[in-house]
């Protein structure tokens, strides 16, 4: 019923755990490496690294130190333009985000940058579901410290209150464990269920079933 207080508040990670933007972000890549006329990394080498913070990235894939902002800045100009159109919500993500709009207060942490996460969340018509969006410009320390789900926790009333992450990678978990809540690992994304199970023996195969676990135990 609408006027039950949740006991619950789920955090979800985006990439991976809720959409795809896989196609943009190899793309948004590609097009950094070849406007600043550096050797291109293969599409496996980024795909490793997604979730990590951008400059970890380019600096992992072998771009110049010093002009590591110039590729990030290079990235984000070609990552706005084309991430609606390259982006999909995963199977059964939006079921997921309604069905965990029921049974708990809800936001989302992620290491992409907030502004953009914002608009993909609105292009698919979820972002009223949600009560937070933490994104890279909003704390100093990324995941896998706390503080990006410590910022998120601002936003509610954690009283009495079970708390849960949901992730794709060792980078969600790991925060969770460091923000000192519970996880739920989804193997939908780039995580293996190797990585993932070193912080986590709840392990699902996409965030749907993960939620579906989450209300079952009320």
């Amino acid at each position: 019923m609408a006027w039950m207080v949740k006991r619950m508040i789920i955090l979800f990670d985006l990439d991976g755990t809720l959409i795809d933007s896989t196609e943009a972000i190899l793309e948004s890549f590609h097009n950094s490496f070849e406007v600043h006329k550096s050797t291109q990394p293969s599409d496996e080498a980024i795909k490793a690294l997604i979730g990590h913070p951008l400059d970890i990235m380019y600096r992992e894939l072998g771009a110049v130190e010093e002009k590591v902002w110039e590729y990030v800045d290079t990235y984000k100009e070609h990552y706005r333009e084309i991430s609606t159109q390259k982006t999909e919500l995963l199977q059964n993500a939006k079921e997921a985000v309604a069905l965990a709009s029921e049974i708990a207060e809800i936001g989302i942490v992620t290491t992409k940058t907030g502004k953009y996460s914002q608009v993909l969340m609105e292009h698919f018509g979820l972002m009223d579901k949600f009560e937070v969006l933490i994104g890279r410009e909003h704390v100093k320390n990324p995941k896998p410290d706390a503080e990006p789900i410590l910022k998120a926790l601002e936003s509610f009333d954690t009283e009495g209150k079970e708390i849960w992450m949901v992730g794709d990678t060792e980078m969600d978990l790991l925060s969770a464990q460091n923000a000192s809540i519970n996880s739920l690992g989804v193997l939908c994304g780039y995580g293996s269920k190797k990585s993932l199970e070193v912080y986590t023996p709840l392990l699902f195969d996409n965030t749907f079933e993960a939620i579906k676990y989450l209300k079952s135990r009320k």
